[in-house]
């Protein structure tokens, strides 16, 4: 066999005369490749690896690629690395030029597309990049490193991206021919579309140099290292693991009150449309002392209002402390279910909601996105008794009708939502309400689609976010259903959702006409530097004056209102996306909870008289 001392030696592997023998030991060459394929070529020439191939290939790998024990090292049986499958970042072999690990103060720029997570990930990323000697640049003309992370939750996302691509590639050609004193501008495809398309990316884009999973951001460093050779660094391994909660974000927008905390990746739910299990992998949930550890430091740099991220966040479920015995299975909605056994043990939402509120009672505590199947009493009665936690519920509920969710796979009824929104209300009667619904998915009727429309009349909610269904490779709808509703049908009935919600949130907008409202300021409006803008406790923008007011409901002295101020406003008009308010005082969460607290009390005392 040829295997000295526990190293084999690739030469030694193209001479074996046994098939079996050299079939097994390219099974486990193509898989370490693929773990770190940046380090010989593009993916496009490991995935074709194999016996036809080996002769075509031998002189070059022989002559410029590594030896097979740098790709099987630490590795001591094929199923030890199969199973082995977290994206950390890897050792820097000796065959890569330690002096080009590092950033040398080379700007980077970050294109962000897609959803608050992959904001995060960004922020994950300029940390990690950061820490290596990178600078960022938000100019394009002055960046040596261009990063897109991506999206690949629907087609419109995609296309938008490839569009943007193609934009950049003469922009590297341009900086290639007129730029003979800067170094070659490296370009990198990060986040769900680089895991989803990294083959397509890599054969039809020619000018990619980096493809990066959302996985794989602590490898960041060594992959730019392996572009200045003039290699595709391609690494997209999906981690049962990989948390980042050794990674502290660097925030992107530092002048922000608000702050995202991902508290959780990846997604078990497998529901027939979605391509998220497929793009960022199985659930896991950081430990609580690691999200506790972050809010801290975001509360002790003045922020004053925390977003916890994941794609099933109230799913959430910290195993990390052994000494916590809990063999209660995961507790479902009534009349919600799932396609995978239930989970048992660990830490759930509602123990790290109750103590991320209770870090910074100024700190106002927002959660997205969860799904309508994890709201237990548990979390409902934490968000009405809890002042900084917002009285507002992201409610997803994709369609209306219940043969739709049964081809959807998402676990309940039409009946079984409704009765959620009724019991959330009944505990939290003042709740706001959001949504995200499908128009045209697989099959859907004219007679579906009404009762999505007809859901939504009921419901009433204060936003909607409605999209024409985009068939995804992978996902069970593309191996099971047909796409069979027609473009036109699809953008004729999102626009309608759409209309309809516009009318619905009006109507509810209009009713907060006169109302008395908190509002945390974000910031100089866009329409008028005149005007700041703020939003309330449902997350709906409020528009007021850029005046002085009185510090406080006593203290009549008054000073200008300022991005991260807490301020009442008295609502005086409306449209369906926006309040206008004029601003009365400044205050604080614990001032103006402790004030109505006492205003509630007396008028009960008034009542009872």
């Amino acid at each position: 066999m040829a295997i000295r001392n526990g190293q084999i030696c690739l030469s030694q592997v193209l001479n074996l005369k046994s098939n079996s023998a050299r079939r097994n030991l390219f099974c486990i060459l193509k898989r370490r490749i693929i773990s770190h394929s940046s380090e010989a070529n593009t993916i496009k020439t490991i995935s074709n690896v194999n016996e036809e191939h080996i002769n075509d290939h031998k002189k070059t790998i022989l002559k410029s690629g590594p030896s097979l024990e740098h790709f099987i090292a630490n590795h001591t049986s094929v199923s030890q690395n199969v199973q082995t499958t977290g994206a950390t970042a890897v050792s820097l072999p000796s065959y890569i030029n330690k002096s080009t690990l590092g950033g040398q103060n080379r700007k980077v720029y970050f294109d962000v597309h897609g959803c608050q997570m992959n904001v995060n990930d960004v922020e994950i990323s300029w940390s990690v990049l950061k820490n290596s000697g990178y600078t960022r640049t938000t100019e394009l003309g002055q960046a040596d490193v261009i990063l897109m992370m991506t999206c690949s939750i629907r087609d419109g996302a995609e296309q938008k991206i490839w569009r943007k691509l193609h934009i950049l590639k003469q922009y590297k050609k341009k900086r290639q021919r007129n730029s003979e004193n800067l170094p070659p501008l490296k370009i990198g495809i990060l986040g769900c579309m680089a895991e989803r398309l990294k083959s397509k990316i890599l054969e039809q884009e020619k000018m990619v140099d980096l493809v990066c999973g959302p996985d794989a951001y602590k490898d960041l460093p060594r992959m730019l290292a392996v572009t200045e050779s003039g290699q595709t660094a391609v690494n997209v391994l999906l981690s049962l693991d990989e948390t980042y909660a050794d990674i502290m974000p660097v925030r992107l927008n530092e002048n922000s009150p608000s702050a995202f905390v991902s508290i959780m990746r990846g997604c078990d739910n497998m529901c027939s449309y979605c391509i998220v299990p497929f793009t960022r992998g199985r659930e896991r949930s950081r430990p609580i002392s690691s999200i506790l550890d972050e809010v801290r430091m975001l509360s002790d740099q003045g922020i004053k209002e925390v977003t916890l991220l994941g794609q099933n966040v109230n799913s959430y479920r910290d195993t990390s402390d052994t000494t916590i015995h809990n063999s209660i299975d995961t507790k479902l909605t009534p009349g919600f279910k799932t396609i995978y056994k239930p989970k048992t043990g660990g830490r759930r939402f509602s123990d790290l909601l109750d103590k991320v509120s209770q870090i910074d009672p100024e700190m106002r505590i927002r959660f997205t996105s969860p799904h309508p199947k994890d709201f237990p009493d548990e979390v409902l009665d934490l968000i009405k008794e809890r002042s900084n936690i917002c009285n507002q519920i992201h409610l997803p509920a994709q369609s209306g009708n219940t043969e739709v969710l049964q081809r959807m796979r998402r676990g309940y009824t039409r009946e079984a939502y409704l009765d959620l929104v009724y019991h959330i209300r009944h505990r939290i009667p003042d709740v706001y309400l959001s949504s995200d619904f499908i128009a045209g998915f697989c099959e859907e009727t004219e007679l579906e689609h009404e009762d999505t429309v007809s859901l939504m009349k009921e419901v009433k909610y204060h936003v909607v976010y409605s999209f024409p269904y985009s068939m995804r490779q992978k996902t069970s709808a593309y191996h099971r259903l047909k796409d069979n509703v027609t473009d036109d049908v699809k953008s004729r009935r999102h626009l309608q959702l759409r209309d309809l919600f516009r009318q619905e949130a009006l109507k509810l907008n209009e009713k907060e006409i006169g109302s008395t409202q908190l509002i945390l300021i974000e910031g100089e409006s866009k329409r008028s530097a005149l005007d700041m803008a703020g939003r309330n406790d449902g997350n709906v923008k409020v528009i007021v004056p850029n005046t002085n007011i009185p510090e406080s409901c006593v203290d009549t002295s008054t000073r200008k209102i300022q991005r991260g101020d807490y301020v009442v406003v008295k609502i005086r008009s409306a449209n369906s996306q926006v309040l206008h308010g004029i601003p009365l005082y400044h205050t604080t969460l614990t001032e103006l909870y402790s004030n109505n607290k006492l205003i509630s009390e007396q008028l009960y005392q008034s009542s009872a008289l």
